[in-house]
């Protein structure tokens, strides 16, 4: 079971904070969405597993193409692929593009899932951000979505921004839980240097959040949400019962995927590749580069993804798939982190305990093979 994800990289504008491939030139969308078709075609081979289950449209920004456009990916995509069984189909969405009329023209696709980019509940921290919504817009959107008949909507939120913790974050968490989405993604802020977020930062204009601020933000997060009945089963992500994000889960779990579109990734189980960035050189032919994973390699995504996931790492499989020796140093070096609470240890399996997923990179280290 495969995933077939879609990179849209235009926006209106640029966000402060994002590190995504993108573009705020929308001259060459039309050309883009052309060329992504017959990439569809064209890159199909490089997959083995013909048998799509989730489908995602990521961006970028996505609800700048007509839904129709969408559609017609999506068509193409079931005339190449086995699409038969696919069970959730996403598209992300900013708060202002999905106008009664946008929501209509999607209630008419086969999407049945809506990421909606909120960040904050905040206009402040909004506006901080260069988000082009405000909180009452992005509230509106999420009630438009499910009177229409959307089920599953999920919404993303940014913390660790300095200034904006406190009550402004609770604020939002309450927001977004009084809108009775089935799924929300909370991620701390990360300085990229590419971004305007991180240039402020080496002006010496920002600061990061401490260490202190990081925790209890987080843990607010986690409390409330948890709280709220979300199942907390990745270190960013939270799911009402039964609304696990389907697609982002299978890049956790080793799944292969193909990815279309200018900067997209694709992976088959063992060569990781991705295309040219500028829609200029994609819309002529998309150009590829990209890596064999080794034995290596596997052990260390799989190690990496597994322990930001609720479920952890199964020792048994660990054993089987990467060797004996490899086994015997994860559970030699994983003593210090069971003695002391940062891991656990039940029925083969090591996790960490979600309260602490936050650190969960300095657990990973340990493992890592370089």
């Amino acid at each position: 079971m495969a995933g077939l994800y879609f990179h849209i990289p235009f926006c209106k504008n640029i966000c402060a904070y994002c590190d995504f491939f993108r573009t705020g030139d929308l001259r060459r969308m039309d050309g883009t969405l052309r060329a992504m078709a017959a990439e569809l075609e064209s890159a199909r081979e490089f997959i083995s597993d013909r048998t799509i289950r989730t489908i995602y449209f990521g961006g970028g920004t996505p609800s700048l193409v007509a839904p129709a456009e969408l559609q017609r990916l999506m068509d193409r995509a079931g005339e190449l692929f086995d699409c038969s069984g696919v069970g959730e189909i996403t598209v992300e969405a900013n708060p202002d593009d999905v106008t009664a009329e946008y929501v209509a023209a999607l209630r008419r696709t086969d999407v049945n899932r809506v990421s909606l980019g909120v960040q904050s509940f905040d206009d402040a921290e909004l506006r901080f951000m260069n988000r082009r919504h405000t909180a009452a817009e992005a509230a509106d959107a999420v009630a438009r979505l499910q009177d229409a008949g959307f089920g599953n909507i999920t919404v993303d939120l940014i913390f660790g921004v300095d200034g904006f913790g406190g009550q402004v974050l609770e604020q939002s968490l309450e927001r977004t839980i009084s809108l009775g989405v089935q799924h929300v993604s909370a991620y701390h802020l990360t300085f990229e240097p590419a971004t305007a977020f991180g240039r402020r930062l080496a002006r010496g204009e920002m600061h990061e959040v401490d260490e202190s601020v990081s925790e209890a933000e987080y843990a607010a997060v986690e409390r409330a949400l948890t709280e709220a009945g979300f199942e907390h089963y990745e270190v960013s992500n939270y799911a009402r019962e039964g609304f696990r994000a389907r697609h982002n889960s299978s890049y956790w779990h080793g799944a292969q995927y193909l990815g279309i579109g200018p900067g997209a990734h694709s992976f088959n189980g063992e060569e990781r590749r991705w295309s040219v960035q500028r829609p200029d050189d994609y819309i002529v032919a998309p150009q590829y580069v990209g890596e064999r994973l080794t034995l290596r390699d596997r052990f260390n995504e799989y190690v990496m993804t597994g322990l930001r996931c609720v479920e952890g790492i199964d020792t048994a499989y660990l054993r089987r798939e990467f060797g004996t020796e490899r086994f015997e140093r994860v559970m030699r070096e994983s003593g210090q982190w069971i003695a002391s609470g940062e891991l656990r240890y039940a029925n083969e399996r090591l996790s960490i305990p979600t309260e602490r997923m936050l650190i969960s990179d300095a657990v990973i280290e340990t493992f890592f093979e370089t």
